[in-house]
């Protein structure tokens, strides 16, 4: 992990972490007493996990769960996946518990986790860590993890979430050497393991270096949001658009503000929430045969939900069609810097026309769309506005 930490970044757009956006994993490992322990009531991480999605912002934090293999052995992996069902249709990643919570670790802001060893190795790479459960019991008194589940921050699960991660982040300070936390000789664990293993099986050890296999880079997993979505919108002036995005179950926090809508994706399992979406999309290629073309299924949406006022089809990871209520169809482009999921901009683009604003206005000047602190500039194709076909 240590010698991983140069490509963070793509760990990072692996998850697709995008900029601006805050990676949070959860950790377990796997006895009665951990963050996914089976005490009944007392379990943490199914508690947590709604408040988390309701409280967090879709496009400010992205959510991962790292689970012990023996969790997995345990219940199985039919069962892990049902009861995160909702969690994961929010946007949790579900990491691989063997092959990618080590890449997982090294792109993370922060970690919520409890005594297990994923946790500590979270802190001896420096990554500031709440600890949602913090079982002493089992762990000898003189190991260096009783000790920093003795000391380390305290997961508050009677307040509200969101501010305990954000001030964790704003004031950590990082260890000037934390991998000393698992090893008295950093960077050498290849050199020492190696000539172990040959003393043991007593052949001599092979000339040259002890190499390590790098961390292979994992599979580009974004997040894909299919429960319905509460959205926040304003218009700030300047041609900016604020959109903040909720994924639920709870309401949106309560000193919250903006205009609301709802935006949905076509393949919810909540087939219901459809027929009161305001903006209706979906992710794919755009010569995909089976929706024909963006255009075509943008229509198709309008005329099967007459109450929504916006079909958008995302075509790219900065790209989406969008056709609205009066028949205009718009490609959206992300411009230079822009790094959010296209559907925030379709949401932008619907606060944009609910305000009374001109797809005139618009085509000219084009329109920026801010997740909380991070702006991304939106254009449209000098000729972008198509009549119904």
């Amino acid at each position: 992990m240590l010698a991983a930490r140069p490509y963070r970044e793509r760990f990072r757009r692996a998850l697709g972490v995008g900029q601006g956006q805050r990676l949070v994993v959860l950790s377990s490992t796997w006895n009665p007493e951990s963050l996914f322990g089976d005490g009944g009531g007392d379990d943490v991480l199914p508690s947590l996990l709604p408040r988390l999605t309701s409280e967090f912002p879709a496009d400010e934090y992205r959510l991962a769960a790292v689970l012990h293999p023996n969790v997995w052995h345990g219940h199985g992996p039919g069962q892990i996946r049902a009861w995160l069902d909702r969690a994961r249709r929010a946007g949790l990643a579900l990491i691989d518990p063997l092959e990618g919570w080590r890449q997982a670790l090294i792109a993370a802001d922060a970690v919520i986790g409890d005594h297990g060893s994923v946790t500590y190795y979270a802190a001896a790479l420096g990554t500031p860590v709440l600890l949602g459960a913090a079982p002493l019991a089992g762990l000898a008194p003189d190991a260096p993890v009783h000790a920093f589940v003795r000391t380390a921050p305290r997961l508050d699960p009677a307040r509200p979430l969101r501010p305990q991660i954000d001030a964790l982040l704003d004031g950590h300070q990082p260890p000037p050497a934390p991998a000393e936390f698992v090893s008295s000789a950093p960077g050498e664990s290849a050199a020492l393991l190696r000539r172990l293993f040959y003393d043991l099986i007593g052949i001599p050890e092979p000339d040259g270096p002890a190499r390590l296999e790098p961390l292979p880079l994992p599979p580009y997993e974004p997040a894909v949001r299919s429960v319905p979505l509460s959205v926040l919108t304003g218009l700030t002036g300047s041609g900016e658009v604020a959109v903040t995005r909720y994924a639920g179950p709870h309401p949106p926090p309560y000193d919250t503000a903006g205009d609301a809508h709802t935006a949905v994706h076509e393949d919810t399992r909540e087939v219901d929430r459809l027929a009161l979406a305001d903006v209706v999309f979906r992710y794919g290629s755009a010569d995909d045969p089976r929706f024909v073309s963006p255009a075509h299924w943008t229509a198709e949406i309008l005329e099967r939900h007459p109450q929504c006022a916006l079909a958008a089809y995302v075509t790219g990871p900065g790209t989406c069609v969008v056709r609205t209520r009066a028949g205009a169809l718009l490609e959206l482009t992300a411009g230079p810097g822009a790094d959010a999921d296209p559907a925030v901009y379709a949401s932008a683009l619907y606060a944009w026309l609910g305000a009374g604003r001109s797809l005139a206005e618009l085509v000219e000047q084009g329109f920026t769309v801010r997740t909380q602190a991070t702006a991304h500039p939106v254009s449209v194709p000098s000729t972008p506005v198509i009549r119904s076909e």
